[in-house]
Order: C-alpha cells, then sequence, then structure tokens
C-alpha cells in the first residue's frame, strides 16, 4: 500500500495492529486513505505484534523480541501511526522502559517513541486532516455515541481528538454517555483472566449506550471495540460498532464490528 503522492516530502509507516490485521483489516485501509488525503505517502512494512500482550503479562525477554523486530522495521520512516491507543502507547511509552538499561537499543526505541502517534492524534496534532468544503450528512439520522478506551486516554491524553475529527470532517454530533472514559472490560489478557468482571463492566458500558439511545458506537482501539461489539450481538441489540476511522471516509461503512463477522459466518453456513 503507497501513497498516492510521490513528491510528499513525509513518509508514514503504517503499523496496523494485530487485531486489525485479523478482524477488521477495514481499519487499516481506512487508516492509510486518511493518512494519504494529509499529502503523506503511507508504507505498510513487513510486521509483527508490538509486544503489549507479553508485556502486560510480565515476559520482557519476549517483548524485546518483538520490540526490535518492529524498531528495526520502522525507524526508517519519518512518523509511524496506528489505529490504536494502545498499541501505540506501547510504542511511545513502554518501549523506553523496556530497554533503559540496553544502552545499545534505548536510544532506537527512544527515536522511535518520538516519532510514534494514535491515528486521530496524528491526524490532528501533526498532519491536520484537512475538511471536504462540505461535511458530509448521512450521519444525519443516527444517533451516535464514543467509547474512550483507557490506554489511549490515560497513556496518550487521547479524547478531544477523534471528536474533532468526527464533528468537522464528517458533520457527526456526537450524544456522550455517561462515564464513556470507564474500562468496558476488555483489558487484554484481563478478559480472559477474569471473565466475571470484564463482563460485569462491558454490560455497563452496554448500559451506558443504551441510556443514549445511540445506534452508532465508536472508538479508536479494536480490542475494546470487538468486545463491546461481540456483547452488543449476543445481547440481541441492533447498535451497530465500528471504529472512528471507518466514519471519516467519503462513504459510509458496511456492517459493524461483530455484525460482519456473524454475515461471513452466515454465508459460509449457507454454501
Amino acid at each position: 500500500m503507497a501513497g498516492s503522492d510521490n513528491n510528499s516530502t513525509h513518509h508514514v509507516g503504517l503499523f496496523i495492529t494485530c487485531l486489525a490485521d485479523l478482524f477488521r483489516p477495514q481499519v487499516g485501509f481506512a487508516a492509510a486513505r486518511l493518512i494519504e488525503q494529509c499529502g503523506c505517502h503511507v508504507s505498510v512494512p513487513q510486521q509483527s505484534c508490538c509486544g503489549q500482550p507479553a508485556y502486560n503479562n510480565g515476559d520482557d525477554a519476549k517483548t524485546r523480541v518483538l520490540a526490535k523486530n518492529l524498531i528495526e522495521q520502522f525507524e526508517s520512516f519519518d512518523y509511524v501511526v496506528a489505529p490504536s491507543g494502545s498499541c501505540a502507547a506501547m510504542v511511545k511509552v513502554h518501549y523506553p522502559k523496556l530497554f533503559s538499561d540496553h544502552p545499545n537499543w534505548f536510544g532506537r526505541a527512544r527515536k522511535l517513541a518520538d516519532k510514534t502517534y494514535e491515528l486521530s492524534q496524528f491526524l490532528v496534532e501533526v498532519m491536520p486532516l484537512k475538511s471536504p468544503p462540505q461535511a458530509r450528512r448521512f450521519a444525519d439520522d443516527k444517533k451516535i455515541t464514543y467509547h474512550d478506551s483507557c490506554s489511549g486516554l490515560r497513556e496518550l491524553g487521547i479524547r478531544s481528538q477523534p471528536r474533532k475529527l468526527l464533528s468537522q470532517r464528517a458533520g457527526i454530533r456526537i450524544d456522550e454517555m455517561d462515564n464513556s472514559e470507564i474500562c468496558c472490560g476488555f483489558g487484554g489478557a484481563f478478559c480472559v483472566k477474569y471473565p466475571e468482571i470484564s463482563t460485569r463492566l462491558v454490560d455497563n458500558k452496554i448500559s451506558s449506550i443504551d441510556k443514549t439511545e445511540a445506534d452508532i458506537v465508536l472508538g479508536g482501539d479494536l480490542g475494546c471495540l470487538m468486545n463491546i461489539a461481540g456483547r452488543i450481538t449476543r445481547c440481541g441489540k441492533p447498535t451497530q460498532v465500528f471504529h472512528f476511522a471507518e466514519w471519516l471516509l467519503d462513504e459510509e461503512p458496511e456492517a459493524g464490528i461483530a455484525q460482519s463477522q456473524a454475515q461471513e459466518i452466515s454465508r459460509e453456513i449457507n454454501k
């Protein structure tokens, strides 16, 4: 995947993230198109996990192996952008800590951290995304709310940026839910280790969503969004869940997270 502006002075390495690659590639394509619209050249190098699951489970040795691979793949770019607050925070906040006692790698980790951004942060603070002459209006008949993911909010300060993009770029008004900043219960391995607590948290989140009567839930981290969407689907609710990047493009996205997977499963069964 490459940008259309070959004369651009800024070369961006897009870190797709594991969940986008495996479960919602639309998010990666949307992110690439948005960055290209800023006049940047976008490349997607060979990549693997940033190491966050291993890091959160205390396996620093395995995390360093994955981190070194990511550093080597991305350190040549002018900027590194990820459509995920948790993965961007892993590189930006935790990589320097991970290599604090490894002089040969600390400097490289620090340099990469300094030029790594979450997608909305990049599109607002680094390369402002221009609004179209007339903001899109196909969201006029939909009520939309927003979930703030823990890592992006607390480690990177991501809150106003996606709301600003959605308002200016897509003409979307957010109907804020109560406690939008409270954890949805995903927490990576947390939802596996403590399923009862995780389920209670996501049910609380869905209750807050229901109070807004929202048709659409947006967010910036696929782990959270998949957790919320999965629970909404199992509860039989019609609310759809999307990554915010999908709503910044020029066309309305199709099926939401979990719903698209259900449709694919149904098609396979009916073959």
